[in-house]
């Protein structure tokens, strides 16, 4: 099945510049209760995701960051741990299980690179799921 019925669109995602702030950015995932948000460029172009571990380990690995200071570091000082990969819109859902091991959405970007939504694990699971119970194997609890 075609990912295009599951993506949640770019509007309806808390996206990140890649030229915001570490306050900024804690800022806004703590607004929204988020663990990772995509990055894009000024073209609108997915460059990444950011998790808080990243911005937890960038706290912990600079001397004399804290809080108060964060309005001064730049994403692109913060190195990320994991590159979520992306995918493109013609994707199908089984190109996602492998993803969504690792990473709490999978981003989706046109021919372009340009970002247009995400698709989320629960997405992902709920599909496996019906197609599951479809076939009448039991799913334990």
């Amino acid at each position: 099945m075609n990912i295009s019925f599951f993506l949640v669109p770019k509007q309806d995602v808390v996206v990140l510049s890649h030229n915001a702030t570490m306050r900024q950015s804690l800022e806004k995932m703590e607004y929204h209760r988020y663990t990772a948000v995509p990055l894009v460029n000024e073209e609108g172009k997915y460059v990444g995701t950011l998790t808080e571990g990243d911005l937890l380990w960038k706290i912990k690995n600079t001397p004399g960051l804290s809080f108060e200071n964060t309005h001064k570091i730049p994403l692109a000082d913060v190195p990320r741990f994991r590159q979520n990969k992306p995918v493109n819109i013609d994707a199908r859902m089984e190109n996602l299980i492998d993803l969504a091991v690792t990473q709490n959405f999978v981003p989706v970007v046109d021919d372009d690179g340009v970002f247009i939504g995400i698709v989320r694990r629960r997405e992902i699971i709920e599909y496996y799921a019906s197609l599951i119970k479809k076939i009448g194997v039991p799913i334990i609890g």
